[in-house]
């Protein structure tokens, strides 16, 4: 007969487990609304891989595992996703975290799957990575996940396979409801473990005795397979598993070490059912049996529940009286926690819902001062000193409870049960552990902190150092050179001292030069700020621009030095060189449209006054426009061309936008303090974009309104000058019909086409503020001059 060993302390509370007995497993059936956590499980929370809208089937993956020591999420029935936010979960807290929320649509439509006939014929990896995908956790404790467990090493064999069937706390029945009715899938489960793990000793189910019908339907199932099932006598809390460990097989787990340390694994035999579906069917963890109990409740039942439904949906099909409850308990009375809201969902840990009255779950008495009685340490089964740990954590000292062993404690309650002072020890023990893992972590970040400071500061002196080498290199070269200057008199010729006196010369007028140049750059500036500027003339226009455009040039070359070596070296300056860069090309392009435009101006009006010479023949005026037009040498343009041009200024500025959107757009993302510029930027640049479009609507219109009034059988050709010989030659045939009268008015109408398209690009270019705003200025008064002096003539 196998021996039995026992565990120190533990207690003897009322079990009250009979209330749930009465009745079978029954199915919960499918609430309107599931809330799934995605941290129902010890480790990283799981990651939404769905987005909300998505209708999802029953069993498909909802959110993946992020690490290893990690569990995906499954939907335990077909709907749609409601919403991925932030919602109250089980926890002492009474936490919010993220979850996902489906509204169920009642067709409870599996997913396609699939399970192994044969499991012998996967290798062990296989199965280990079948169960970790269908997002099994520890079903009976805190939920470490199944696959992190049955991953063992080759180099630490496995002696013994432990399924702990004990549930030793109070009112709690899953278990023993489970092992009644579904032994076989438990012994199934056990074998398909015992095959991964291949225990080189034995595989055992431990049960408390007092559950015989769980142990008879145990025993009957596992007839002929090697799995011995262990009853043994009722303590609280022989459900740890520490302490069942050491029940079965006289071994203690170390401080702070793992079963798997004494060749030991240990798992829940409601754990070792969901395994079993996840091999035989290929199903998800979904569901878990869970007990709702309690006088408050009507009809005590354990119930088939989808992991997520809300616990005020189990608590009305139990028949449960609020008024009778003093508080709603999730798990049981020795290690469960309140539960602010009924709205929390059922998680993989979930095991049970307890809604005691009064009469059965009175509330605590005040605590009285400690008597130093030593009851806590006689009922502590990890024989811990629970009287000195109380003084320590009150003292918050928290070295001490370190050296007593604080973590080892297993928060059974063992200890408050026994109290006589009626001391809340267990609740002064997890405010403590609370605590130092968060002085823990605060040291973490500041090390980190730390090493990232020391990183930058090292940085700093390595480019400090670097700076400093490449100044001594210079002040090294500048000496060099100073010293072969200096020695060049004694050893050079005669004609060696003229010429470096010379090129001495030269330097400095250079420099005169452009200081000179600088000092009337701003006194021009002045100038004009003042209003006493002089007119430019158009030679000086044209010079002007002519010297912008080289330097705008010669730095755009230096830019797009800077952005390639800066991208070679992933210098974290690249960005701002590209701006420059873009910036410099389109400061280059204004000048240059501002240059043509004026060159332009200057052609037209060399054009203007040709024609009004040799008035008397336009022929011959018309022949020469289109002979100098043919040379490169005049702004006219034709309706091709214009054409062209407009698309092009057109498809251009739509990229300038695109890219403007795209700045201002990352600047919103990263809050940049530049977010208002790039946003005066983007309204610019869609005002010169509506300019573009409206001009290129306005040519086209003309266009149109010309080919319909254009004579049938007009000779139209592709050569500007035999174009305009024809138009010269209607033009003369007209002409010589024309008055006086008619021909001034014919000039006053140009003149008011052109007055009227320069007051557009005069006000876009204000708007825009353009540089060439006083240059259109100037022009449209001599326009309108000219127009005056005409309609004086005409009149």
């Amino acid at each position: 007969m196998r021996k039995i060993w026992d565990i120190p302390g533990g207690i003897h509370p009322a079990e009250n487990k009979a209330q749930s007995l009465h009745n079978p497993i029954a199915s919960a059936g499918i609430p309107p609304q599931l809330i799934l956590p995605l941290a129902q499980h010890i480790g990283a929370p799981a990651s939404p891989i769905v987005n909300v809208g998505d209708r999802v089937l029953k069993g498909q993956m909802i959110a993946e595992a992020k690490g290893f020591v990690s569990a995906p999420v499954h939907a335990p029935t077909s709907g749609t996703i409601a919403a991925i936010e932030a919602r109250v979960i089980p926890h002492p807290s009474g936490m919010s975290a993220i979850c996902i929320v489906i509204d169920t649509d009642g067709a409870d439509q599996w997913i396609e799957h699939v399970g192994a006939e044969d499991y012998t014929s996967l290798s062990k990896i296989e199965l280990v990575d079948r169960i970790r995908q269908a997002g099994i956790a520890g079903m009976g404790g805190a939920g470490f996940p199944a696959a992190v467990k049955l991953s063992t090493r080759d180099d630490k064999p496995i002696a013994t396979l432990i399924l702990n069937g004990t549930e030793c706390e109070p009112y709690i029945t899953a278990d023993d409801i489970l092992m009644r009715e579904r032994a076989a899938e438990i012994i199934a489960g056990a074998e398909i473990m015992r095959y991964i793990i291949k225990p080189t000793k034995e595989t055992l189910i431990g049960v408390e005795d007092n559950k015989p019908e769980g142990i008879a339907a145990l025993k009957k199932a596992a007839e002929g397979t090697g799995i011995e099932i262990v009853a043994f006598p009722t303590k609280y809390p022989s459900g740890g598993e520490k302490q069942l460990i050491q029940i079965l097989t006289g071994k203690e787990v170390p401080a702070g070490g793992l079963p798997a340390d004494i060749g030991v694994v240990c798992q829940n035999i409601g754990t070792a059912t969901a395994i079993y579906r996840a091999i035989q069917f290929g199903e998800p963890l979904i569901s878990r049996i869970t007990t709702v109990t309690g006088e408050a409740c009507g009809q005590p039942q354990n119930y088939e529940v989808l992991l997520g439904t809300p616990v005020q949906y189990l608590l009305n099909k139990s028949q449960f009286k609020q008024e009778n409850c003093v508080r709603l308990i999730m798990g049981g009375p020795m290690m469960g926690y309140t539960l602010q809201d009924t709205a929390v969902p059922i998680v993989k840990t979930s095991n049970c819902v307890l809604a005691p009255t009064v009469a059965e779950l009175p509330p605590p008495p005040p605590a009285q001062a400690c008597i130093r009685c030593g009851m806590c340490a006689e009922a502590c089964p990890v024989s811990l000193l629970p009287q000195q740990m109380y003084w320590f954590s009150r003292a918050q000292e928290h070295e001490k409870l370190e050296d007593h062993q604080l973590f080892d404690c297993i928060e059974c309650g063992a200890c408050s049960f026994a109290c006589p002072s009626n001391i809340p020890l267990v609740q002064y023990y997890r405010a403590s552990k609370a605590e130092i893992r968060q002085a823990q972590q605060d040291k973490i970040k500041s090390e980190r902190s730390k090493e990232r400071f020391e990183a930058r500061t090292a940085r700093l002196e390595q480019e400090e150092a670097e700076k400093e080498a490449r100044r001594a290199a210079r002040m090294e070269a500048a000496k060099a050179k100073a010293a072969a200057a200096a020695n060049a008199p004694a050893s050079g010729s005669k004609t060696d001292i003229i010429q470096a006196a010379i090129e001495r010369s030269k330097a400095k007028q250079s420099q005169s030069e452009a200081a000179d140049t600088a000092q009337a750059a701003v006194a021009r500036v002045q100038a004009k700020r003042d209003g006493n500027a002089e007119e430019e003339s158009a030679e000086q226009i044209t010079d002007r621009l002519q010297k912008l455009l080289a330097s705008a040039e010669k730095r755009l070359v230096a830019a797009k030095e800077k952005l390639t070596q800066a991208r070679e070296q992933e210098n974290d300056n690249a960005e701002a060189f590209a701006t420059a860069v873009s910036k410099t090309e389109e400061k280059i392009a204004s000048i240059q449209q501002e240059l043509t435009e004026h060159q332009a101006s200057l052609t037209a009006t060399k054009t203007e006054a040709t024609f009004a010479t040799d008035n008397a023949d336009p022929a011959q005026a018309a022949i020469a426009r289109a002979l100098t037009k043919r040379a490169g040498n005049s702004a006219d343009e034709s309706d091709a061309d214009k054409t062209t041009r407009l698309q092009n200024t057109v498809t251009s500025t739509e990229k300038r936008l695109a890219a403007a959107q795209q700045k201002l757009a990352l600047a919103q993302e990263q809050n940049d303090a530049n977010t208002s510029a790039f946003a005066t930027g983007l309204e610019k640049t869609q005002t010169k974009l509506d300019a573009a479009k409206k001009e290129l609507r306005d040519h086209q219109a003309a266009l149109a309104v010309r080919d319909q009034a254009a004579p049938v059988g007009a000779v139209s050709s592709e050569d500007p000058v035999q174009a305009a010989i024809e138009r010269a030659k209607s033009a003369r045939e007209a002409q010589a019909n024309m008055s006086d009268a008619d021909k001034t008015k014919q000039h006053i109408e140009s003149l008011e086409n052109r007055i009227a398209r320069t007051s557009e690009k005069l006000d876009a270019a204000r708007v825009d503020g353009d540089d060439k705003a006083n240059i259109l200025a100037d022009s449209l008064a001599k326009l309108e001059d000219k127009l005056a002096a005409a309609q004086q003539t005409l009149s």
